[in-house]
């Protein structure tokens, strides 16, 4: 599909769906050059891919300060990407090879052979509180979890356990800053951006290593 940026943005971008395995090889190669051109031409400020994962298809976008968004197919990729274009460029294209590292880190982790990440990150969707908690969230160990109560302490605000419930519902980050391991006080699991299956796998993965 093709974006027509507001007068804020200037530029006409071409924002290129995932492709289809089955895609003739000379479209997938135009499409490699095409995303090797917008970075050589600094014409890209955001790039993408989609993973399979075992909670679902996975997309991954990055920007040249890191890590921009990770987002699960029940958040609609097209919104995410049109959320993104208007939040932060307009200029998105599908390539793949900027995002290897973290796909391979992914496959990683979801194989039981990955317990820590080693990607930067770009925070920039996220701030003041909903920040602090996100920052924390990464301390707490693999195969652990800890109550909203606690990371609320953690981060500074005892009294903000709402707030950490909403900061990791908007967490732009998911399985890579690991909100999933936030309960509840009593144990349960409380909510989660990507569903309660997707929580209970995540768990479940980290309790078996």
């Amino acid at each position: 599909m093709t974006l027509e940026t507001s007068p804020d943005h200037g530029d006409v971008v071409s924002l290129l769906e995932p492709l289809d395995v089955g895609l003739e090889p000379a479209l997938a190669s135009l499409q490699a050059r095409l995303a090797r051109d917008a970075q050589l031409t600094h014409a890209l400020d955001i790039a993408y891919r989609v993973v399979d994962s075992p909670v679902g298809k996975l997309l991954l976008a990055a920007t040249d300060r890191g890590i921009l968004r990770v987002a699960f197919e029940g958040e609609n990729h097209d919104d995410v990407l049109q959320y993104l274009a208007n939040r932060v460029s307009p200029r998105i294209l599908r390539a793949p090879a900027r995002l290897d590292d973290a796909a391979r880190q992914l496959e990683e982790y979801f194989g039981g052979a990955r317990r820590e990440f080693d990607l930067i990150l770009d925070f920039r969707l996220s701030r003041g509180f909903r920040l602090s908690v996100l920052q924390h969230l990464p301390r707490i160990a693999y195969g652990h979890t800890e109550s909203y109560a606690e990371v609320a302490l953690a981060a500074g605000s005892p009294n903000a356990v709402r707030a950490v419930g909403t900061a990791c519902a908007t967490n732009p980050l998911p399985v890579i800053v690991p909100c999933h391991r936030v309960v509840k006080s009593d144990g349960s699991f409380g909510g989660y951006l990507g569903g309660p299956e997707a929580k209970r796998a995540l768990l479940t993965l980290e309790a078996a290593a």
